[in-house]
């Protein structure tokens, strides 16, 4: 009997959520038809234009669909805006739940202002737009149905394609920095459907548009620099121009270090800083990997015909996030083949002991040879032989070495070469980090305790030996790019683009113009 209970119980409730179901469908289909079932007597009170007494949603569905096919090859995300439409009826929700009121004039404002930016007003079609806004509120600018509905269609693709892409460009940059530079690591978020789909759900445009104003100190201090036409000392008003677009672009971008205690390196600064809390607690200077650069004095000229190729120098610094998870005390060198190639076997075979006065080992198929001084380096081949350096004075990573994940085989590291630290440019290295203080870092690392008084002790021993040291917690380490930004003062501070990565970067903003 209880089964038959049971049974009775589930059929009936099944029969009743069927219904239910059916019924939410009808309220939902009544009340989305019902919406805009007078569309012609809502446009016309707020255009009063005769020539949308009569459109229906059923004359202008065709039409949409027709347009928004004419249109999909120039959209720049036609699938995200696309299947919106397509799986909401066709239905113009920007025109038609934005025409009262402002809304509509704001947008079109705003893009027009999209230049305070540093964005080019053409990328959003912002005069279009304000075209075919003023059309449509013209009280007889539009005279058939026909042409209602077509200015209707145009005017909600146009809107739908420029409020994403200025949305867009303001939360996560104009474009994606891992696709123009080739030695780039570090990790940036992009718009996904579901953030730009949010868009066709803004209840406000003003309050909308406010809110995806960049509110960082940074980005205002280089916004207000470029409406007051700042001017860099020795660049000219268009060289200066370049430098806050390119770096109101990297502001734009979602790949800023959220942590509460990381290491940043600024690599056209030459300088790294120990940040807690959102502030500098330490910095020193730093050298870094040679770049392209150096000899072009930052005039902007372009690397090849296309301009839009990234050729970086192959001892230029990659930009990267990491973490720094151990140091090495008394590093050993394992000397890269390219530097044992064309600098370590060619110093060899012009000088038989200068393997041995650098204190260098070398090694055949795994096996250290005893007796460097008797091989002929002249006939050497560049895959016959491997070196490393011993721990020592003269060690090229001085006596330690900060170690972080990362593709390019680069890290922090002491040097022996302390004079490079006094030059104004710094460019100097294969491509790891020299840092100027390194006790001081691995201080700023370690805190006081066990860990640090074995490291101090270890690199002032007089025989040394290599040592690793775990930290006790993993520290995130930023390898950046920024040639303009605003010091604690308020004060703007530029640096010269030593690997032309600027040059890059404009190159690909000024594309969205010819695209």
């Amino acid at each position: 009997m209880k089964i038959l209970n049971t049974f009775s119980f589930k059929s009936k409730w099944h029969t009743l959520s069927v219904g239910l179901c059916a019924l939410l469908v009808i309220t939902f289909t009544s009340c989305k038809h019902t919406k805009r079932s007078d569309m012609a007597q809502t446009i016309y009170e707020v255009n009063k234009n005769k020539a949308f007494n009569k459109v229906t949603e059923e004359g202008f569905q065709p039409v949409f669909q027709k347009i928004l096919a004419e249109k999909k090859a120039k959209l720049k995300n036609p699938k995200v805006i696309t299947g919106f439409y397509e799986s909401n009826g066709y239905d113009p929700v920007l025109v038609l739940d934005h025409m009262k009121g402002e809304d509509l004039k704001t947008l079109a404002a705003y893009l027009k202002k999209s230049g305070e930016h540093g964005l080019d007003p053409k990328i959003f079609q912002a005069d279009d737009i304000n075209n075919l806004v003023d059309k449509f509120y013209s009280k007889d600018a539009i005279k058939t149905p026909e042409e209602a509905y077509e200015t209707m269609a145009r005017l909600e693709v146009a809107l739908a394609n420029s409020l994403i892409n200025y949305t867009n460009a303001l939360q996560y940059g104009l474009i994606s920095p891992r696709k123009i530079y080739a030695r780039y690591f570090t990790q940036t978020l992009r718009p996904d459907s579901t953030s730009m789909k949010k868009v066709f759900g803004i209840a406000d445009m003003k309050s909308f548009l406010d809110s995806i104003q960049p509110k960082s100190a940074q980005y205002v201090a280089l916004q207000k620099a470029l409406a007051s036409n700042v001017q860099v000392p020795g660049k000219t008003a268009e060289e200066t121009d370049r430098i806050l677009k390119v770096n109101l672009e990297r502001l734009r971008w979602k790949n800023k270090p959220a942590d509460n205690k990381y290491v940043i390196v600024n690599i056209p600064d030459y300088r790294l800083d120990v940040m807690q809390n959102g502030k500098s607690v330490m910095n020193m200077k730093v050298c870094v990997g040679e770049g392209r650069n150096i000899d072009r004095t930052d005039n902007l000229v372009e690397y090849d015909e296309s301009d839009k190729v990234d050729r970086p120098f192959s001892r230029e610094t990659p930009q990267l996030n990491s973490a720094i998870y151990t140091v090495q005390v008394n590093p050993i060198w394992n000397i890269p083949k390219s530097i044992a190639t064309k600098e370590i076997m060619v110093a060899a075979a012009q000088d038989p002991y200068y393997l041995s006065n650098h204190n260098m080992a070398v090694y055949q198929n795994g096996k250290e040879i005893e007796d460097s001084e008797t091989i002929d380096w002249s006939s050497a081949g560049p895959n016959d032989y491997e070196f490393k350096q011993r721990p020592g004075d003269n060690n090229a990573l001085g006596k330690i070495k900060f170690l972080f994940k990362n593709s390019s085989s680069v890290y922090l590291h002491d040097t022996p070469a302390k004079l490079a630290f006094d030059k104004p440019m710094r460019a100097v290295s294969h491509g790891c980090v020299r840092v100027e203080r390194p006790l001081d870092l691995a201080h700023a690392l370690f805190g006081d305790g066990n860990k640090f008084e074995t490291i101090k002790s270890d690199m002032e021993a007089g025989s040394p030996e290599p040592k690793d040291i775990a930290l006790p917690k993993k520290v995130p380490v930023y390898l950046t790019y920024t040639t303009c930004w605003a010091d604690e003062s308020g004060t703007l501070q530029f640096r010269p683009d030593i690997y032309g990565l600027d040059i890059v970067l404009f190159a690909h903003l000024n594309k969205y113009l010819t695209a």
